[in-house]
């Protein structure tokens, strides 16, 4: 006997081991050797991560697919792994330090830090996989890898050698974004853009002669940074701007460091905008940088890697300077101290001319919290704009494709414009650059000024091996080389050996390590071997869908299609699913600030998996974000109850599983009909899925199982199946229909809610002779050859015949205790017969008094249209028509009112310039309520109208 409540919890745990003791999940599996492969590549969660709502959407997304596409018979990879993460990561641990009050990274030493998050990724770096799985993820389990694996590492090594040696890669000095706390370059991505209030202050900048003395003429900057003025090199106006034209050729003198810099004409200074003309401090501004690399302005960094001034040592800014003194005491300030100092230095010689309050965006880490600097630095570079190239011609070419397609313009406009990618980062975590340096000795050696020369090697024996080479090649053939272990011992062995006192040529290894998202980049064939040309490999790659959030289109999605069509030759996908946001319910994004947070762990708990599950494939409309709150998931709780209590009606009913049972042989109308419409409901599933409309294929499912199977099928076979004096024929027939549907549906919504159905499968499965194996490794229903349309014609009509009463009743406010009449108007025989074969069907469900037929339609009468066949509501006596005519036609005027007054905002460009997205997005919502009620209201007004 079925429990009578579905205990989600107690399920997914017995399905859970089930799954796993027969490796339902195993791609390869020998009876699917000759199958058609499938692959997805999981995007790795960051080791460091636990499972949250974009987590929850992408994985039940894949799922979804994996799961069909193995009960379609193709042999499935589903590819799980972590990614080493390595910002994130290496925080977590020092932050562990730091708690514990143990040594910090820098006292442990590198060998002895790496040591501790290698242990603390071994015992605590595997929560996300655990929750990926309570969420039902059905990834080979088996092939779990991590983006440090020594496979991966070994095709990481590969890459950055075999790229350098083509010249792809290379070391430049150029600006980054840098986190002062943290001292490393990061992504983009890891940055956020924060609104501050701060101000914009006017400086005025001397104007000299060709002899640098000022000529009394003056030109005001605006700038919201006055501590990088330090670092200007040119004053920037545009070439049209006709205040400056006579000034654009000539000098200022640079207030506080008296450097002589040049005013250029260039189309990045906005008139419109503060003064018209910009100052340029290409070192600490990306636009800047471009500025003066076009018009040759030399970049000088005047901050150290922790964001103070550095003047002290610092030749560039020395260069060509004579510094007041007021400028020099300057040297070792934070960046925000300094800004207040040059400030108060430019008021005291009257050269702070306006100070306007300004808020504007400013960069901040999103791990550290605090702001970013643009900074010079020399850095590892990947020169992508070949590699681009091929990308944009696969999507040209019909390679790989974007769902939603609009998705495709985002990318041709990022990857046409790409920028080269710094791979380099300062970190101790994760895959260190495989480079040595040893001493260019191109300057003179006596001179005791050596420059870095990089040697790129896999290996540090090969790295050796190449000084060996090129010391031979210098006639240096006795040398030894030595690796040194720090940068102290690096150049004590370089001055050693530049003067003659050592044999020993000395080398060091680059510390800095390789941006996570450059071993991402080689995810879909490095866990399948590459570079060894493995059976995996060339059986499921390329893989076939990427699914994945539009967020990283450009920092994961183009890195693999260039990284794939480079190394492989092929596109490492066909597909790529870009799916939007899970918002809160409100349709704000979820921040832990702003303590609306959904934690799918703690729906889990509450509502079942595969309750959420079913609400985020219903709710990933494409292009849409979710709105998710817990009465969404509980409503589709909701749902797996209302299966699991159809399922015990059915067992406490006699519907058993026949082994001999055949679909094709239904005589029942009833039967045929139910067939008839879970075919139709497995075509539109299957359909929905295979072009992405995964919230399409979810309502196709919800619907036949709800409405078709639950509401009106069990409804209409409850005579059958308890009436007394019922052919037993026809008994058994239903009985054996309703639990042969049953099956179907467990089927049918598999992919959607794994647990639910499994249990199922497995508890239904017990009346069968033999015992069967996993839902998960069934085959999808196959029910074409069911449809009978003759069945369909008639419970179709009956149907919709009582939901078109029902509705009439509603829409006018027939009280829902009171029976009505029923007119058929100018009915032929089949018309006769269906009602005569269903009039205590029709009378029970409709709350009809009586059921009558009549040449024309009666007075005071609403009409309905059923399939061509005309039906009369008489409701005179029963209901005001003429007061429900007035009331609707008000109602009416309410909603059209509201759509106008919502069409006036949407139709406002400011309104949709400054509303946040989540406020634009909730009046489109209410504009298309506001329709569709409308829309029900008119039609309730035609059927009144034809009273």
């Amino acid at each position: 006997m079925m429990d009578k409540t579905f205990n989600p919890a107690a399920v997914e745990a017995r399905v859970s081991a089930a799954w796993e003791e027969g490796e339902a999940f195993r791609a390869g599996r020998p009876e699917r050797a000759g199958a058609e492969p499938f692959s997805i590549v999981i995007p790795p969660p960051n080791v460091t991560g636990s499972l949250h709502m974009g987590h929850a959407l992408n994985n039940t997304i894949q799922d979804i697919l994996v799961r069909f596409e193995r009960m379609r018979g193709r042999d499935v990879l589903w590819q799980p792994g972590t990614d080493h993460a390595g910002i994130a990561t290496q925080m977590v641990v020092e932050r562990k330090l730091m708690e514990t009050q143990q040594p910090g990274r820098r006292e442990l030493g590198r060998e002895e830090f790496l040591r501790r998050v290698w242990a603390w990724k071994e015992e605590s770096g595997g929560t996300i996989i655990g929750q990926l799985k309570r969420l039902g993820a059905s990834c080979d389990w088996s092939r779990e890898r991590f983006t440090m694996d020594e496979g991966l590492s070994r095709a990481v090594l590969k890459t950055f050698v075999d790229l350098h040696a083509q010249g792809l890669i290379y070391r430049d000095k150029r600006l980054v974004n840098w986190d002062p706390k943290f001292q490393t370059a990061i992504s983009d991505l890891e940055v956020q853009q924060i609104e501050v209030k701060g101000n914009l202050w006017h400086f005025d900048y001397p104007v000299v002669d060709e002899a640098g003395a000022e000529t009394g003429a003056i030109i005001t900057v605006a700038t919201t940074r006055p501590e990088t003025m330090l670092g200007d090199t040119a004053v920037a106006v545009h070439p049209d701007d006709e205040r400056y034209r006579d000034l654009v050729g000539q000098r200022v003198r640079l207030p506080l460091v008296n450097r002589l810099i040049p005013i250029v004409a260039d189309a990045y200074s906005d008139p419109e905008k503060g003064t018209g003309a910009v100052k340029i401090t290409p070192a600490h501004d990306f636009n800047d940088f471009e500025v003066g690399r076009r018009n040759g302005c030399r970049p000088i960094n005047v901050l150290d890697p922790e964001a103070r001034i550095q003047i002290a040592g610092n030749a560039d800014f020395l260069d060509g300077s004579a510094p007041e003194e007021a400028a020099l005491a300057l040297d070792g300030l934070d960046r925000f101290e300094a800004r207040k100092a040059v400030v108060a230095l430019m008021e005291e010689r009257g050269l702070l001319r306006l100070v306007e309050p300004n808020t504007h965006a400013v960069p901040h880490g999103d791990r550290s919290g605090v702001v970013i600097e643009p900074y010079l630095t020399d850095q590892w570079y990947v020169n992508v704009k070949p590699l681009a190239e091929r990308a944009l011609q696969a999507v040209r070419d019909g390679k790989t494709r974007f769902v939603p397609d609009n998705y495709e313009k985002i990318f041709f406009q990022w990857l046409e414009n790409i920028e080269p990618w710094c791979v380099s980062r300062q970190l101790w975590w994760g895959h260190q650059i495989p480079a040595w340096f040893r001493p260019d000795l191109s300057p003179d050696l006596k001179s005791g000024l050596f420059k870095r020369c990089a040697i790129v090697a896999q290996t540090e024996t090969d790295a050796i091996s190449q000084c060996h080479a090129f010391l031979t090649s210098i006639g240096k053939n006795g040398d030894r080389v030595r690796v040194a272990q720090s940068d102290v011992e690096y150049e004590n062995l370089l001055h050693e050996w530049g003067g003659g006192r050592s044999q020993e040529f000395p080398i060091i290894r680059d510390p800095d390590v390789l941006d996570t998202w450059f071993s991402s980049a080689l995810w879909p064939f490095s866990t399948l071997g590459w570079p060894d040309k493995t059976p995996e490999l060339a059986r499921f790659y390329p893989t076939n869908t990427l699914v994945t959030g539009k967020d990283i289109i450009f920092f994961w999605v183009a890195r693999m299609m260039m990284m794939g069509l480079h190394l492989t030759d092929q596109a490492p996908f066909d597909t790529v699913y870009l799916h939007t946001l899970v918002r809160d319910e409100k349709g704000a994004k979820m921040s832990k600030s702003k303590g609306n947070v959904v934690d799918p762990v703690d729906l889990i708990d509450r509502f079942g998996a595969d309750a959420l599950r079913f609400t985020l494939a219903a709710l990933a409309a494409p292009g849409r974000d979710i709105k998710l709150g817990p009465q969404r998931v509980e409503g589709y709780r909701n749902f797996a109850t209302k299966l699991w209590n159809a399922a015990r009606f059915a067992e406490m009913n006699g519907c058993e599983l026949k082994a001999d049972y055949r679909p094709e042989a239904v005589r029942e109308t009833l039967n045929a009909w139910a067939l008839t419409e879970a075919a139709k409901a497995v075509a539109e599933v299957a359909q929905a899925i295979t072009v992405y409309r995964f919230n399409d294929a979810a309502a196709a499912a919800y619907r036949f199982v709800w409405n078709v199977f639950c509401d009106w099928y069990l409804e209409l076979a409850k005579p059958v199946l308890q009436g007394e004096g019922v052919d037993p024929a026809a008994r058994a027939e239903t009985q054996a229909t309703v639990a042969f549907l049953i099956d179907q549906i467990a089927k049918l919504l598999h992919p959607f809610m794994p647990f639910l159905t499994e249990e199922l499968w497995a508890i239904k499965g017990q009346a069968l002779p033999t015992s069967r194996g996993l839902l998960a490794l069934e085959s999808w229903p196959e029910l074409s050859a069911y449809q009978n349309a003759q069945a369909e014609a008639e419970i179709g009509w009956l149907v919709d015949l009582i939901s078109e009463i029902r509705s009439a009743r509603s829409e006018t406010n027939v009280p829902a205790g009171a029976q009505v009449p029923l007119v058929l108007v100018a009915a032929d025989a089949s018309v006769r017969a269906r009602v005569e074969r269903w009039s205590e069907t029709l009378t029970r469900l409709a709350r009809l008094s009586e059921i009558g037929f009549a040449d024309t339609a009666p007075k005071n009468a609403v009409q309905l249209l059923v399939r061509g066949s005309v039906a009369a509501l008489p409701l005179e006596g029963i209901v005001d028509l003429a007061a429900e005519v007035a009331r609707l036609k008000k109602e009416a005027g309410k909603a059209r009112a509201e759509i106008g007054k919502i069409d006036g905002k949407l139709g406002n460009a400011d309104f949709l310039a400054r509303a946040p997205e989540e406020v634009v997005d909730e009046q489109r919502e209410r504009r298309d309520a506001e329709a569709a009620r409308l829309a029900k209201i008119e039609e309730a007004l035609a059927r009144l109208s034809d009273a």
